[in-house]
């Protein structure tokens, strides 16, 4: 059995302790923290997300604290998306390029007001990057990493467990909107996301000493809805096409190969970062982009990228593979070749196992 060593580099979070106690079996690491990938396993913690409401641990969603005058002027210039029109207590979702127009990130940003933002990060050091940024042009804003770590409800039945202990105002929060609601005697961030297609929420536990509170609260008001500790749950999130960064998408990829061209505004107000190599990309058109592909039979682990071919000639790659209990095949996410991206285009994969048979989906499952 291979275990997972976790010297002082690989930071631990509030709710490690919790975890370590709810039994979890496989742990990764995400932005150098532990994060939980399963419990009882794939399958069995995919079936209890459908159905019921976990607690996820998702502290490594570390933020990027963005405060001063030049706030909103460094938020714009590290993304395509037009950021203008944000209010406060909003959520974007934000794809941020380099000058090569390639993927550095694609976190969700926060906005608090014009001089005070929240960037929560996929797996990548762009605390770097954006405080290069600020620091070459001499911005007045201050850029780092503060004490707050996510915690999510998600589920079928996250409204009401939230409401039990968050209040019922909880219920009209909307989609991507954040707002404070009351826990014991202070005000708490939560916003209607996460990394899942069950619905929820995701808490901004700011002072890791607020952290096992919430997370015992919770737990304990719904012991009745079979809550249980989760995290993002990879069949899930596979079907219902949302992308991990560093795995279906990397700094090689420009938006609109990863079919995030809705997010880009090349002719927004003012100028950002990796501009015109969008616009060319843009004029060019891209020659691969990321699709669903269902392959069949119940495949391993895609550890590593997978080849696609078509007629023996590369078509592309597989970046996500798990098995779907509800679709009864292998779901995938790859990153096809224009030729072969078309729906309906039988493939042959390269699998650690052996060769396998897939089609390449016009939409995802979910």
């Amino acid at each position: 059995m291979t275990h997972l060593a976790r010297p002082i580099r690989i930071r631990r979070t509030p709710f490690t302790d919790a975890v370590d106690a709810a039994g979890v079996s496989i742990y990764s690491v995400y932005n150098r923290m532990l994060l939980p990938a399963a419990f009882d396993g794939f399958e069995e913690d995919y079936h209890h997300l459908k159905r019921h409401v976990q607690l996820w641990d998702v502290s490594c969603e570390r933020q990027i604290e963005i405060a001063g005058p030049d706030a909103a002027r460094l938020a714009d210039m590290i993304t395509p998306r037009d950021l203008s029109k944000m209010v406060e207590g909003q959520c974007s979702y934000l794809p941020v390029v380099d000058e090569t127009g390639g993927m550095l990130n694609d976190p969700v940003i926060v906005k608090h007001g014009d001089d005070r933002y929240w960037i929560s990060l996929a797996d990548s050091d762009l605390l770097l990057w954006v405080k290069g940024i600020a620091t070459a042009l001499k911005m007045d804003v201050r850029v780092w990493e503060p004490d707050v770590s996510p915690l999510a409800i998600q589920g079928p039945k996250s409204d009401d467990l939230a409401a039990r202990v968050f209040g019922e105002a909880i219920r009209d929060l909307r989609f991507f909107r954040a707002a404070r609601f009351p826990f014991q005697g202070h005000q708490v961030l939560i916003a209607r996301s996460g990394y899942s297609k069950q619905g929820g929420f995701e808490i901004y536990v700011e002072g890791t000493e607020n952290g096992m509170p919430i997370w015992d609260a919770l737990m304990a008001a719904g012991a009745d809805l079979e809550v249980r500790a989760g995290g993002p749950n990879g069949p899930e999130r596979t079907e219902a096409g949302l992308l991990s960064y560093g795995a279906d998408m990397t700094d090689a990829n420009t938006p609109y190969e990863c079919g995030l061209v809705k997010f880009c505004k090349l002719d927004k107000p003012g100028d950002f970062i990796g501009k015109s190599a969008l616009i060319k990309a843009q004029e060019d058109g891209p020659q691969r982009q990321i699709r669903a592909v269902a392959i069949e039979g119940r495949q391993p682990f895609c550890d590593r990228p997978w080849a696609a071919r078509v007629g023996g000639h590369f078509a592309g790659q597989i970046t996500t593979a798990y098995w779907s209990p509800d679709y009864d095949c292998t779901v995938a996410i790859a990153m096809m070749e224009k030729a072969h991206w078309t729906g309906g285009t039988e493939v042959e994969i390269e699998t650690r196992e052996g060769p396998a048979r897939g089609l390449v989906r016009d939409a995802f499952w979910a």
